[in-house]
């Protein structure tokens, strides 16, 4: 099962110590990602994902981001099935950051 993160509870976790055992995979096209990002993600857009699987971390917490959680949870569920065993999805995507963790971060 795909474990399902708020922004704030995402927020939360970069924000502790261990946030070292997380790695945030945005999935997102590239103008997405010129109009918002946040920091140290690893940007894979969704198309990409199973020729790119190598540059995921087996060993840390991946957490799928998009721009309103469908496709990062699609996404997450095919990491899933290809034996990433730490998974989780942002529930509604950037655009929840945006509205609830930070308002300076581009709404499209």
């Amino acid at each position: 099962m795909i474990e399902s993160l708020t922004a704030t509870q995402l927020a939360q976790l970069l924000a502790g110590e261990q946030s070292a055992d997380i790695q945030l995979v945005d999935v997102r096209e590239d103008w997405e990602l010129e109009l918002c990002k946040l920091p140290d993600v690893l940007t894979i857009p969704m198309q990409q994902i199973p020729e790119r699987l190598k540059e995921l971390s087996t060993e840390r917490q991946l957490v799928c981001i998009c721009h309103h959680g469908a496709r990062s949870m699609q996404v997450a569920q095919f990491l899933l099935q290809n034996g990433f065993a730490k998974v989780a999805n942002l529930d509604g995507g950037m655009d929840s950051w945006a509205r609830t963790v930070d308002q300076n971060i581009a709404l499209y």
